[in-house]
């Protein structure tokens, strides 16, 4: 049973008409509906994992991440941090999972099961390494998708300009070992469920000004990038992304969205 996924040949919607669309559906159809959310704001849940990592660093990143995303996209969010376990059935209560650390993830059976359906079926889960999360993460996204392979995301992808203009893809934020950033994805039916960003820390940037002293203008590429990052998880759950007239550098797009 999907979450959401409506086959439609054009249509020209703001962000918020999306959201409240998707948000419906989601309580209607979640497998756990007597626990669902009712409110029509956009929310995102940190994960919580076992395996050592410090899952819980930078605890701002998320509310200032949403504030940012309601100012700028015009959808109504619930601006505070929801924690929660991969295994937990109010993880199907939010469009979007955030998770990051610097340390070891492990994902256990109940998490694998719950996880899964949840991503198979409309949900969308970020992976920010935060340093030394990288060889953790790919042993355990192979037990969560044996069947799918972790492809990297081509500069020319709609999440890199479906409302801000990144022409040459993933931004850098932090050095950590000089290495070009890279994204990577897990792709289902055409869209991606799981992002993940390599040699970047995005989320750092969403961070308060004093925690890594970022200059300001890291920390607008860095929340450009996360806007990025939380319109194509509404946006893809209604039909493919257009790729045709991307907008200029700092400048939003239409929100045309096509289906194949």
């Amino acid at each position: 049973m999907k979450i959401f996924m409506i086959k439609i040949k054009k249509i020209i919607m703001p962000p918020l008409a999306f959201f409240f669309i998707f948000s419906a559906a989601l309580i209607s159809l979640s497998p756990y509906e007597a626990g669902a959310v009712s409110q029509p704001f956009f929310s995102a849940g940190r994960v919580k994992y076992k395996g050592g990592g410090d899952w819980y660093n930078d605890p701002e990143v998320l509310p200032n991440m949403l504030g940012e995303f309601e100012k700028r996209a015009g959808v109504k969010c619930y601006v505070k941090e929801v924690v929660v376990t991969p295994d937990q059935p109010k993880i199907f209560e939010l469009p979007f999972l955030y998770l990051t650390g610097h340390g070891n993830l492990k994902l256990e059976t109940a998490d694998i099961e719950n996880l899964r359906k949840y991503l198979l079926n409309g949900g969308f889960l970020y992976v920010d390494d935060d340093y030394g999360l990288d060889e953790s993460f790919r042993r355990e996204v192979k037990k969560l998708f044996p069947e799918y392979e972790l492809k990297k995301v081509p500069d020319g992808h709609p999440i890199f300009d479906c409302f801000y203009k990144f022409a040459e893809g993933l931004p850098k934020i932090h050095e950590h070992d000089a290495k070009a950033p890279e994204a990577f994805a897990i792709f289902h039916e055409n869209r991606i469920v799981l992002l993940y960003t390599y040699e970047s820390n995005i989320s750092d940037g969403w961070a308060d000004p004093k925690t890594h002293n970022d200059p300001p203008e890291v920390r607008e590429t860095a929340f450009k990038m996360g806007v990025n990052i939380l319109y194509y998880s509404l946006i893809s759950n209604q039909a493919e992304l257009a790729g045709g007239n991307s907008a200029p550098d700092g400048e939003r797009t239409t929100g045309e969205v096509n289906a194949k």
